[in-house]
This record gives C-alpha cells, structure tokens and sequence, in this order.
C-alpha cells in the first residue's frame, strides 16, 4: 500500500483526509488499553497545553512499543502517536513551530524523525523550514528520509531543495521518498547530479540506481556490475 502522505496535496479536504487515516491507522494497530491511554494523553494536550509532552512524547516507544505503521512507509507507532500528540496542541503557526522545534532540538533521533514526519499534519505554514533544514545538514539517513516528505517538497526553497536531494545520493536515502520530485526537479539538479555520478566514477565507486530519477534514463549509465 502506497503511504498516503506522500500523495500531492489536494487542498484541505485531501489533507483532513489524510489526517483521518493516520488517526484510523494507529487505532487499528493498538489494543484497546492504549486507545484509552492515548485518548486520555490528547485530552490533556488540548486542555493542558505543551506541559505534558515533556512526559508523553519521549515515552511514546515505552508505551506503545516500536512496530512499523502497517501501510505507512517509515512510519512506526510511536511515529504516529507523537504526530497526533503534537497535532492536539491548542496552537497553530509559529508557536506551533516553535513547539516542534523544541521537541526537535531536545529530542533522540527518534523523537527527531517523529517531529520531522508530522510537520506536513501541523498547521504551520512555513514556519519550521529550518527544521527541515537542521535534518538536511546532519546527512543522517534516517532524518533526511523523513525530512524530504510533503511538507519539504512544499515549503523548502529551490535551492535548499536541490541540496536536500543531493545529501540523499550521498547518504543511500533513496530517492523514491522524496517528495514532488518529479515536479521539482530542474536542470541544475541535474547537472549536480550528473558532477556527483562523474565524480563516483572516477573514483570507481558505484553510482546509484535510482539516479535516473533527476537526471532522465537517457542521461543515465549505470556502473557496470563486477
């Protein structure tokens, strides 16, 4: 099953969408004990603001364990309770973002990549860009994939847009979970990305197979297996 959060933004009603799946997602995985509890900790959130998050999202794999989202590429269940958890906040645009920023900064890797994947379900607007942008410059696989998803693919400048892409040849992220790459992509992604195959050629390393994605299968040689 495709991950519904890659599909191209159709407005709200495509984005209300989505939110609901996740929701209907994360319910069908977890026992009724865990609805409860979840429900109860959204409650809070809404009510209570930020203060309970310093409890709640950090002890989301304690809680809810580290299964993948069954359907949802990347995603695991603590993923998703941390997207909903930070979706109940009462808040919206910069002091959202600067929430999640929070979250972001004080958080591991794993709460990291929660922040990163909930961004495109958060009414932010361009607001936690740098974010995005604080991913991209780790090179840390696993950060760069979640980061490179709707809310990126809509909000990063050209420029930094470009860059994300290449750190993904050079850090093995594939390039099928980058967002709107076909819409986004240009000819001087292209020339980058032909400079980065020529460079691994002529150190005799392998090029990536997916690299035809930017630059066009007419462009694209393939290393030749050994």
């Amino acid at each position: 099953m495709t991950n519904p959060t890659l599909a191209p933004a159709a407005g709200p009603l495509h984005s209300d969408l989505i939110r609901r799946t996740l929701r209907e997602r994360l319910t069908s995985v977890l026992p009724e004990h865990l609805r409860r509890t979840l429900d109860a900790h959204l409650r809070t959130v809404a009510e209570r603001g930020a203060g309970p998050l310093d409890e709640h999202f950090p002890a989301a794999e304690r809680r809810y364990g580290r299964s993948p989202l069954p359907g949802w590429a990347g995603w695991s269940v603590p993923d998703a309770v941390r997207t909903r958890l930070l979706a109940a906040l009462p808040l919206t645009g910069t002091a959202l973002a600067e929430e999640a920023r929070r979250r972001y900064a004080r958080g591991a890797a794993t709460e990291r990549k929660s922040v990163l994947l909930a961004l495109p379900f958060l009414p932010v607007g361009d607001a936690a860009v740098g974010i995005v942008q604080d991913a991209v410059r780790t090179r840390e696989a696993r950060l760069l994939e979640a980061a490179l998803g709707p809310y990126a693919g809509r909000h990063l400048d050209q420029d930094s847009w470009r860059q994300a892409v290449l750190s993904c040849l050079f850090t093995g992220v594939p390039l099928t979970r980058v967002d709107r790459l076909a819409d986004r992509r240009d000819p001087e992604l292209a020339r980058l990305a032909q400079d980065f195959a020529a460079g691994r050629r002529a150190a005799h390393r392998p090029v990536p197979d997916d690299l035809w994605l930017i630059t066009g299968a007419a462009d694209f040689e393939p290393t030749p297996s050994p």
